[in-house]
Formats: C-alpha cells, structure tokens, sequence
C-alpha cells in the first residue's frame, strides 16, 4: 500500500452520492468509543477510482444494542438480521454489520453458523471474505486503508486470489469468481483453481447461480475471462451445453479462431463491448450469444472436404431451453432467447437474398430484429484474425425494418375482431380464420389500411 492508494479511495469515496452518510455513521461511532470502516467491494471498486455505489460498513468495538441505539437516532432501519449485526439503511444502498466469525454447519447456502463478535481483529473478520480483493477495508476518518491478505498487490497483478481456506465453505464462490474475473479482467491463482476444483454446484439454489450468470453478462468486460476460468476449475461439466462446444470443429475459412468455444468466447466479448445499457434487453441478448451456437456439436460433420454445421439454429433450441431453465423459470426469458437462437443466421441470409417486405414483416413476427441484428453482429466479431468493424447485413435489415416500422414489435394487425363485428359478422370461429387471413395478406403488403383489410375480406370470402 502506498499514499497514493489512500488518495485514491479517499478521492473516489468523495466523489460517492453517499459520501455524507458514510462520515455521519462513521463520527456517531467513533464517539462512542466504536470504529466503523468500509469494507468488501465498495474499497476494491475506489481503487480503480470507481465511486461506490453502495457501502458495507462494519462496525467494531460497540455490542449490537448501541449500535441499534445510534443508528436509529439518525435513520429508519432495517433489521436483516439482527441477531448476527446486519442492518440496512431505509432508501440508501448501505449495509451495516458487526464483524461475524462464520462456519460451515450443512450442505445448503443458508447452513451457516455466525457468531458476531464486535472485539475482532480487521485480519482475521476479514478472513470470511471471498477474494482477497474483497478483503480490503477502509477507514475514511483516519484515512487508512487495511489489506491484511495482500488484496492491492494482487489487484494491481491483475490476480483473482482466493483469500483463505474457508473459501471452500461456499461453493458459490466459484460462480462469483466467474463473475469477478470477467468484470475486472483478472487471472485466477492456480491454488484458487485447484480449491475451486474440488467445489460442486450440487446444493447451491438456482436462484444465486443465475444471479452470478447475469453478473457475467451484464456486468463482465471481458466475458471470455470468466468462462474460462469455469473450464480450467471443471465447472463446465456442470453446464454440459457449453461443454459440447469444446472441440467442435469449424471450417476454417470461415471461423479461423478455432473451434466453437474459442467462437463463443470471443463473440461474447464482442457483445460486451456493444452492450445498450438497457439490464433486460442486454441480458436477452447476451445469453443469445452464449447460446447461439449450442447446435452446432449435434450438427456438425465433414461433408465434401469441408466442415458443415446445416440446421445448427434449429438445433439450438433444445439445448438453450436445457441450460436457461436449470437457473430460471422465465418463461418469457426463455422463449425470447430460444427466438434469437434459432434465427441468428436470417440477418445474413435476407441480406443476400435481397428479400422482399414481406420477408422482414415475417421475421419480425418471430423475433425482435433489433435483438437479432445485436446478436448476429457478435456472431459475426466473433472471428478474429479476420476483422468485421460492421455488419453490412444486419445494418441492412435494421434499416429495412425501421422503415417497416417492425424493428421491435411484430406488425400490429390492422384488422381486428371488433372492426369484423361491427361489419356484420357473426361471432364464432369463422372471425378467427378470417383474421388471420387477413393478416397474412397484410404482412405480404397486400393491405395497408384497416379500410383494406375489410375489403380484401370481402372479395376472398
């Protein structure tokens, strides 16, 4: 630790919306004979000279009762868990606990037996903690920042370095490494690889391990770091899908890279440096990407001296709803997913077909095009040496469909049931068929006006 990292946080914590608030807590303790530092992400995060966008406050040296006492003074209070010192701030994005031993009691995430203990040491409260990045911890009033596990040195190597042997208490830990190393670019240890090795997925919830994945996709500025840090723990026999890609062949005039996974990996990291900003339709897409090519090893072959993949898209349903729903029930996620899968190769197919309208309007009714144009541009990046620095297809059908007006919704039908029942139509199934007959003609341009639909009607039944 030099100076200079003390400036660091110090000038990232000041520039934190929650600057003021961290001071009152940390003053109200200090007067009372406690001392409150930040600790965890918060100081790996304003190292970089990134400012927290919440705070982890641990509290020494005061019992749970003043600390209760204190905090209430000053602000509405949530007891998350006030047997073992956990409070949260009403309307702020801040946790506050005491310094807790922790150890394992069962196989479940919650089997945990905690013991708070205001009187610990920095060092060995520290020791719980993941990563030794995530060891750090910072007192604003003394300016002082505590790294007992070397977390600076081996955030400045750039290392993911597990902080201790409790590490294995929380098979979870391998998912955030995932996560960690994708988002800040970093090598893991090989001693945290091998203890890594050793963890199982078995008990862990579906819920935190999709936390993790969306972290990933969301979150990760480099995405290949973290699936290959899966791979060198075996954790990808966990996510068999992703597996099968190892080894799959490509042929190389098309994917000189290597084979599906090295593809997959470098598409992603293309997708995450296009991300839209928007949480939903980034990680739609995003797991798009990591799953477009799932197909592939069940249709791969070597047909006439070359390496073919025919109906991998198809193909790449099964596999993607097998994947996506051992760690989610969104239903709606899902299907939304499976629709870029399936068609991620119709933005280059239309292109060179130079299709009509009609085409487009037909695609848009089966998936969003501006997704799809998202992921078929990572498709495409994802190939080096050759470099794509734009996709003449996908720019081509978005602008087609722009004009369409179907760029992000199916056509809207012009005709509906009502227009056919204030016509004279009979309720029943006959006002089914006739709908849809009509909007079939409408997505071939036949019709443009709902004064049209009822005319085209007319003349056909």
């Amino acid at each position: 630790m030099t100076a200079t990292d003390n400036a660091t946080v110090e000038q990232a914590l000041n520039a934190s919306p929650y600057i003021s608030h961290l001071l009152n807590i940390c003053h109200s303790v200090n007067q009372v004979g406690g001392t409150a530092i930040l600790v965890g992400g918060s100081v790996r995060d304003a190292l970089y000279g990134i400012a927290p966008k919440d705070l982890d406050i641990e509290v020494y040296n005061i019992d749970v009762d003043t600390l209760t006492h204190l905090l209430e003074k000053h602000y509405c209070i949530d007891f998350v868990g006030r047997s073992f010192g956990v409070f949260k701030i009403h309307h702020h994005p801040i946790d506050i606990s005491l310094p807790r031993l922790e150890s394992k009691s069962g196989h479940s995430h919650k089997d945990f037996t905690i013991k708070t203990d205001p009187n610990l040491s920095i060092a060995k409260a520290a020791r719980r903690r993941d990563f030794t990045i995530n060891s750090l911890s910072y007192d604003p009033l003394q300016n002082t920042l505590h790294d007992p596990y070397n977390g600076v040195a081996d955030l400045k190597a750039g290392i993911l370095r597990h902080t201790s042997t409790q590490f294995a208490e929380d098979p979870l830990r391998v998912l955030r490494g995932m996560q960690l190393a994708a988002r800040l670019d970093l090598t893991p240890a090989l001693e945290t690889i091998a203890i890594c090795s050793t963890l199982t997925i078995e008990h862990l919830s579906v819920e935190r391990v999709f936390e993790e994945w969306k972290k990933l996709i969301l979150k990760g500025i480099k995405p290949s770091r973290g699936l290959a840090f899966l791979r060198e723990c075996g954790w990808l026999s966990f996510f068999p899908e992703l597996a099968a890609l190892i080894g799959c062949e490509q042929e190389p005039e098309w994917h000189p890279e290597g084979d599906v996974w090295i593809h997959t990996l470098h598409s992603m990291d293309a997708f995450a440096a296009h991300r839209c900003g928007d949480e939903w339709e980034d990680l739609i897409v995003g797991l798009a990407v990591l799953c477009h090519d799932l197909g592939k090893p069940a249709t791969t072959c070597f047909e006439r001296g070359r390496i073919r993949s025919a109906g991998h898209e198809e193909a790449g349903a099964d596999p993607t709803r097998s994947f996506l729903s051992r760690m989610t029930n969104q239903k709606e996620l899902i299907d939304q997913v499976v629709a870029l899968v399936t068609h991620h190769l119709r933005p280059q197919m239309l292109h060179e077909a130079q299709s009509s309208d009609s085409a487009i309007r037909r695609l848009a009714n089966k998936v969003r095009i501006d997704r799809l144009v998202r992921v078929s541009r990572a498709d495409m990046m994802g190939r080096p040496p050759i470099i794509v620095d734009h996709d003449p297809a996908g720019e081509w059908l978005l602008q087609r469909a722009q004009a369409l007006q179907v760029e992000a919704n199916a056509a809207k039908p012009l005709v509906l049931g009502r227009h056919l029942l204030a016509a004279g139509y009979q309720p029943g199934a006959e006002i089914g068929a006739l709908l849809k007959t009509c909007y079939e003609a409408q997505l071939d341009g036949l019709i443009a006006t709902t004064e049209e639909g009822l005319s085209y009607i007319q003349k056909h039944t």
